[in-house]
């Protein structure tokens, strides 16, 4: 659970300053909730990433300005690219549980492959910090392993996603001799790389002049392609 700001006054809950107040401010930190160790080490560390890049941020500056130890950091997280990889786990899993309850509430494949990939938009431009690590940093080749990052959250997502590609390819949807995985490797490709030019575009000044909305008509027309066209289109 993400921590709030307490108010600094008892005036800034709109409450009258007086003395008996005072009691009111005590059952509000009372019942605030209270960021564990394991959310603050993720919070100041996807800040310290984000801000110095993932090479230089220290551990050792994450778990000061955390408030805690370097041996309660890898106690939770094992290493640094331990605690990246549980930023990525956190907002993928997040997205794939909305994903799950997309795909049950939504009747239309295509309208399901929609909706997914606002979810993926949505949760990068609500955090910037982790559209910069997602974008930057998710597909870079580590030293520690020579692996990239792929967690389990991103995992289900992609299996929701060729899910649904598999179901319009059963029932004949998909133009045929195209593979589910082709066009989720197309769809989730342009999705990340037209991400990754805007986010670029706005932080380098690289030529990449269009909105999100642009990014979302993209996406249908690759779609618009690998699907069957009509039987009237055909004979024509």
């Amino acid at each position: 659970m993400e921590a709030r700001a307490l108010p600094h006054k008892v005036s800034d809950i709109g409450m009258p300053s007086c003395p008996t107040s005072g009691i009111s401010v005590v059952i509000l930190f009372a019942m605030a909730p209270r960021t564990g160790t394991r959310e603050r080490i993720l919070k100041v560390s996807k800040s310290l990433f984000a801000a110095r890049g993932y090479e230089h941020a220290s551990t050792s500056a994450i778990a000061r300005q955390a408030g805690t130890s370097e041996s309660q950091l890898m106690k939770h997280f094992g290493s640094k690219a331990g605690l990246l990889e549980a930023i990525f786990a956190d907002a993928w899993s997040a997205i794939s549980e909305r994903a799950r309850i997309a795909n049950k509430d939504i009747t239309s494949p295509r309208e399901k492959l929609e909706a997914f990939s606002g979810m993926v938009l949505a949760a990068m431009d609500g955090d910037p910090e982790l559209k910069l690590l997602m974008l930057l940093e998710g597909r870079r080749i580590r030293r520690e392993g020579q692996m990239v990052v792929l967690t389990d959250g991103f995992m289900a997502f992609v299996q929701i996603v060729d899910g649904v590609l598999e179901e319009m390819q059963a029932a004949g949807e998909l133009r045929p001799g195209i593979a589910p995985h082709a066009v989720r490797s197309a769809l989730m490709g342009m999705l990340e790389g037209m991400m990754r030019d805007r986010f670029l575009a706005e932080r380098l000044g690289y030529p990449a002049n269009f909105d999100v909305q642009q990014i979302g008509e993209m996406l249908g027309i690759t779609m618009a392609a690998c699907v069957k066209p009509p039987a009237s289109a055909e004979a024509a």
